[in-house]
């Protein structure tokens, strides 16, 4: 079965990002009015406190939804603004699944607008890293499950027979001059994370695992590519390599070795 994936919208995760934060909102206001008596019984001081707390974790949720909205619009934000965009993503994000679920929203198309909303900031940033700095993660489910070879610890292990993706992906790698990974899940992704230590990450995977590993990584800046499932999850995946191709040119779009791909290409032809 063919699964088709359409473009996700960034204003579904800003929608329910904004009624994520009314909620909140609301739900403080409850909680401190509910508080009020015990607290003030305690100590006059206890509820003007615990309002202030309320108060300042909402103001900066407020804020870091804000610098999102003005992200997407184009406009350049102060670097306070994004890291209070993440925290709040982080925060409301939980409650925006549950509200996506209330309104018969899929999962996946809350996730996959994540993912676009995440990559737009990231690329607003206009991050560029030394190739050596740059590392390529991919899940092993795009190798073919036929194969005999392990390549999650060494990706040289890979034939390149050309039966799945991983030897255009290696060459593509070497190409360019950054680091390749096939990873299990999310352990060894961190391990892997923790022993190169790149500065900037291209990740392929499903929407679940994208959206997992950007919120686990932050602030490493993280590029999502969706793969494609022809068969199903988790089994003989592929991925748009032009769409990997031009993530790797936006992170190292200032280095020499960009020109030397197109060199090379223009002169094979």
């Amino acid at each position: 079965m063919i699964e088709v994936v359409h473009r996700p919208r960034k204003r579904l995760f800003l929608i329910l990002i904004l009624i994520s934060l009314l909620v909140a909102t609301l739900s403080s206001y409850g909680l401190w009015i509910v508080s009020l008596p015990g607290l003030s019984n305690i100590s006059s001081y206890l509820p003007m406190l615990l309002g202030v707390l309320l108060a300042a974790v909402l103001l900066a949720a407020a804020s870091g939804v804000i610098g999102i909205i003005l992200a997407i619009l184009g406009f350049r934000t102060l670097g306070i603004f994004q890291g209070l965009a993440w925290s709040a993503i982080n925060l409301l994000f939980p409650m925006a699944i549950c509200l996506g679920k209330l309104f018969d929203v899929d999962k996946e198309r809350v996730e996959r607008s994540f993912i676009e909303v995440s990559n737009h900031l990231i690329k607003q940033k206009h991050v560029t890293v030394n190739p050596d700095k740059l590392l390529i993660m991919t899940p092993h489910c795009l190798q073919n499950d036929t194969c005999p070879y392990k390549i999650t610890r060494d990706v040289s292990n890979c034939r390149q027979c050309g039966q799945c993706q991983i030897g255009d992906l290696s060459s593509l790698a070497a190409a360019y001059g950054v680091h390749l990974a096939v990873v299990t899940g999310g352990t060894l992704a961190r391990k892997v994370i923790k022993t190169l230590r790149p500065h900037a990450v291209l990740a392929i995977a499903c929407e679940r695992d994208l959206t997992s590993g950007i919120q686990d990584v932050f602030p490493l800046p993280v590029i999502g590519v969706l793969n494609d499932r022809p068969f199903g999850p988790c089994c003989n995946t592929r991925v748009d390599l032009k769409k990997v191709e031009q993530a790797i040119k936006n992170f190292i779009v200032d280095t020499d070795l960009t020109q030397d791909k197109e060199d090379k290409d223009g002169g094979s032809k």
